[in-house]
This record gives C-alpha cells, sequence and structure tokens, in this order.
C-alpha cells in the first residue's frame, strides 16, 4: 500500500526522535491502512508493509550480518558482509499481531524469497569472504526465513506468503541467457537457477506447515512502473515445471501487464494449487473498472476451474520504499476488485 508522507518520515527519516509517539503513530497509520481495505470490501488484508523500511531489507532486522546504506536514488540498500546470525526472530510476526488486533479480517503477511536476497544483497566484491558464492548466502538466509514463516503462523496469519520475483525474472529470455554459458554460476543455466529458486522457498514454506495457507507470489518487477527500472516481460512456459515443484496452496501470477503471456498457460500448473489471478493492474494513473477485471477472470475461467480463482492486483501497489502513489486511487482500485468479485459470484455462483 503507498505510505503517507507522515509514514514515510517515521520509517525512512528517524520520525521525530520521540520513539513512543511515533510508534503509537505507526499503529494508527497501520489502524487506517486496515480498515482502508476492509472498508473497499477485501476479505484478505496486510499491513501495507508500512512498518518495513524496504521490503527486502527486512532481513537485515531479524538477522546479523548485512550493512545498510542509501542508493543513490534515495533507496535502501543492503549487502551481506559477514555471516548470518540470527538477531531479533518475530519482527514480521510482530506486523500480524498488531494487524490482527486492529482487524477482524484474514490477515496475509509476506517475506522475502531467499533467491531474491541473493540477487539483490549478495555482491562479490563485498560478500565473498562470508559467502564465497551467492547460493552459499542464500542456503544460509533460508532458515532464518523458515523460522519467521512458523513465527507469523503462530502470530495468527491466515495466509503466509512468499515473494519471489527472482524466479518470476526467468520467464524473460535475456535474464535466462546471462544464466547459460560458461559464466553461469546455477548448475544447469536458468532451468538450475529456477531449481534453487523452488527449494529454497519449500524450505521456508515448510514453516508454515499445517497452520495456514502457503502462498508464493511471482511478478515482472511491478516496480518498473512507479521507478523507471526495466520491465521483464515472458509468458510462464519456461518457469511451468519448476512452478509445479513449488510446495505451495496458492500461487499469485499477474496478468494485466502486456507481455505477460495467455491465460491458457494455468492448464499446465496441478490443479491442487489455487490461482491468485493478478487481474487489477498496479500502474499508477491506470484504474480498472470492475466489468474490465470481470472479463480478465472470465477468461482464466476458461482454462481451469473458477473455484481455484482468487482476484488480487498484480503486485503491490506502490513497490519501492519511497514511491509516491495515490492512496485514494488504490482503494476505487480495490473497490473495483470487490465489485468485479460480487458480479462474478452473482453471474457464476
Amino acid at each position: 500500500m503507498p505510505r503517507p508522507e507522515f509514514v514515510r518520515q517515521i520509517v525512512l527519516e528517524g520520525g521525530t526522535g520521540d520513539e513512543a509517539a511515533d510508534e503509537q503513530r505507526m499503529n494508527s497509520a497501520v489502524s487506517y491502512a486496515a480498515s482502508l481495505q476492509a472498508a473497499s470490501g477485501l476479505d484478505v488484508i496486510t499491513d501495507g508493509e508500512w512498518r518495513r523500511a524496504s521490503y527486502v531489507g527486512v532481513i537485515a532486522q531479524l538477522a546479523h550480518g548485512f550493512e545498510l546504506g542509501t542508493s543513490d536514488d534515495g533507496r535502501p540498500w543492503t549487502v551481506i558482509v559477514d555471516k548470518v546470525e540470527s538477531k531479533h526472530p518475530g519482527i514480521v510476526a510482530a506486523e500480524v499481531r498488531a494487524l490482527k488486533a486492529t482487524s477482524d479480517r484474514h490477515v496475509k503477511v509476506c517475506l522475502p524469497a531467499p533467491a531474491l536476497l541473493g540477487e539483490r544483497m549478495w555482491e562479490a566484491d563485498r560478500s565473498a569472504t562470508a559467502y564465497p558464492t551467492r547460493r552459499e548466502f542464500i542456503e544460509a538466509v533460508t532458515p532464518i526465513l523458515r523460522q519467521e514463516a512458523q513465527l507469523c503462523v503462530e502470530a495468527g496469519a491466515h495466509v503466509v506468503q512468499v515473494d519471489d520475483p527472482h524466479l518470476c525474472l526467468l520467464v524473460d529470455a535475456e535474464v535466462r541467457q546471462k544464466y547459460e554459458g560458461v559464466n553461469a554460476e546455477a548448475a544447469g543455466g536458468a532451468d538450475g537457477e529456477a531449481q534453487l529458486s523452488v527449494e529454497m522457498d519449500n524450505e521456508v514454506l515448510a514453516g508454515v506447515g499445517d497452520g495456514a495457507i502457503r502462498a508464493v507470489h511471482l511478478c515482472r518487477r511491478a516496480g518498473a512502473r512507479v521507478r523507471g527500472d526495466s520491465a521483464h516481460a515472458g509468458g510462464y512456459d519456461p518457469i511451468i515445471s519448476a512452478l509445479n515443484q513449488l510446495k505451495t496452496d496458492h500461487l499469485t501470477l499477474e496478468f494485466t501487464s502486456p507481455g505477460a503471456g495467455d491465460v491458457s498457460v494455468l492448464q499446465q500448473l496441478r490443479e491442487d494449487i489455487e490461482i491468485g489471478l493478478g487481474c487489477v493492474s498496479v500502474h499508477p494513473g491506470q484504474v480498472d473498472d470492475p466489468d474490465t477485471i470481470v472479463a480478465r477472470v472470465e477468461q482464466a475461467m476458461t482454462a481451469i476451474d473458477k473455484e481455484r480463482i482468487v482476484l488480487n492486483p498484480d503486485c503491490g501497489f506502490a513497490p519501492g520504499s519511497a514511491a509516491k502513489v495515490d492512496l485514494d486511487e488504490v482503494y476505487t482500485k480495490l473497490c473495483n476488485e470487490v465489485a468485479a468479485a460480487r458480479i462474478l459470484r452473482e453471474r457464476h455462483g
């Protein structure tokens, strides 16, 4: 969820200096985010990740071994420079408890995928002393995330989701090419890289057990729509085999962006996987009306049973900790998503 300016100041600029007052303000802000989602009619809500300085950077709160800084464009930057050791387990689980204290809705919480952390936080020139290879770092950080997933379930999370945009990058032919040839680190090239992502995601999801819905989210770097980063395209076919190896109950896939491929690919996924259909654009300024959303879902219904479909935005509405996106626009998008669900339930039972 996009953060108001006063929330950004608390999280990114150190707040007012009065820690107790800032905590009270943040609690009120998260309560507002929950109320906004509930008012739109959502069945499952999050805290908007408003408490996190960085979505992936939350790992530096959970574990020692990281060095923090700021990138040239002002975004938080984190790199692994020492051995990973558990520091404050339960940081993310505390987000769940705080959210549940403000709402009676089902609560969803998200954790970054281990391979995503490896892509973002392992740098050969600065990290190799602690972890000579990226894979060694990924394997070291995975137990930290698995423990946190378990603590989130104990805190009352209804859905625990691993966000793995790194795996989804492997739909792009240019990205896949980078993992082929003599310079490829992963055995087996791009497919080996996908296998590594899946194995580590499954380790994290093992911490969820049977206590909550296990979920995985893939996106094509929706941040490109907000920050101007490189966009990635390609249908899901190249990673279908990997996706079918995920030990997950739910898989959220983006389908509104150009180049996302045809929904017929859903027929290739295991029938026991619920599909979080990305049917609402997160692009700022693009507000899909309910009929547009309904049409996207009905197209997916030609490929898989309607009972397997859950409506989702493509990704977060404000990728990037400092992204400035209109919150009222997002509320309208959520209301339209709920209106589409109502139409679909009335039309199809």
